[in-house]
């Protein structure tokens, strides 16, 4: 019976050595790594803290909106400031110099405008875009968001899904018609899905805009996960979607150099 209250009072002996501070970062490293929501429990082994322990810095994260609780009232996903804060990080001048310059690149080479987005709880968020220098384009600023039933973007994001969450999002998304072959059909849009998953990209095919295709691949980090896309978008008036495709190599060799920036 010795041995146990033994090991955990080594255990919270360790953990007083811990400045707080390292341990709430230690503790957002693990949770992000992971790319999903996590209890306390799942947490255990991982961090060697204590439960209280984990308890007491899992609520100063929520209240301080770094973690945010999930429905079942158990687990803990990523909150709106560490959100903000990831995006703040992809957005720093070292970072976004040559970042920009890939995109640049791949906007010379294809001859439309170039777009880099990263997904939000409900949305596709631009992160950066590099427009084309043709007179007939379509203009978003940084920042703004956009569907994820209807982009190249977001149906990439939404193959990352796994099943059950992609289940649960066709179930209860608001697949709003916003061009004339935009998919409002939840058993079509799984159909799309599962094409993405095969073929490692994502066209928007006049779904998001009347007259506007797309073309997105994903960025992978040192995990395998998706943390953004590009994409390139171009009027019909230009380019067929039989076009788009000669264009994949290109696009695919800009999120690998853009990958390894991450």
């Amino acid at each position: 019976m010795s041995t146990p209250a033994h090991g955990t009072a080594a255990t919270e002996e360790r953990s007083a050595r811990i400045p707080t501070t390292l341990r709430l970062l230690a503790l957002l490293e693990e949770v992000v790594r992971r790319g999903g929501p996590v209890s306390v429990a799942e947490l255990l082994e991982p961090t060697d803290l204590p439960k209280a322990t984990l308890h007491r810095l899992f609520q100063t994260l929520e209240a301080e909106g770094f973690l945010q609780r999930e429905p079942d009232g158990r687990s803990y996903s990523v909150g709106p400031r560490m959100r903000e804060l990831s995006v703040a990080t992809l957005s720093t001048l070292r970072l976004r110099t040559p970042r920009l310059a890939i995109m640049r690149a791949l906007a010379k080479d294809i001859g439309e405008t170039c777009n880099l987005a990263i997904p939000d709880r409900e949305a596709m968020v631009y992160l950066d875009r590099v427009e084309t220098e043709w007179p007939l384009r379509v203009q978003f600023s940084v920042g703004a968001r956009v569907p994820f039933h209807c982009t190249a973007g977001g149906k990439l994001y939404l193959s990352s899904l796994s099943d059950l969450r992609l289940e649960s999002y066709l179930r209860n998304a608001d697949l709003t018609p916003m061009a004339a072959q935009t998919l409002t059909d939840p058993d079509a849009l799984r159909a799309e899905i599962m094409q993405v998953r095969q073929q490692g990209f994502a066209i928007d095919n006049e779904e998001f805009l009347d007259g506007v295709i797309a073309f997105a691949m994903p960025l992978r980090d040192q995990y395998g996960r998706m943390p953004a896309t590009i994409a390139f978008q171009a009027p019909t008036q230009r380019m067929s979607v039989a076009q788009g495709h000669s264009f994949l190599p290109r696009l695919r060799r800009a999120a690998e150099e853009l990958s390894a920036l991450l």
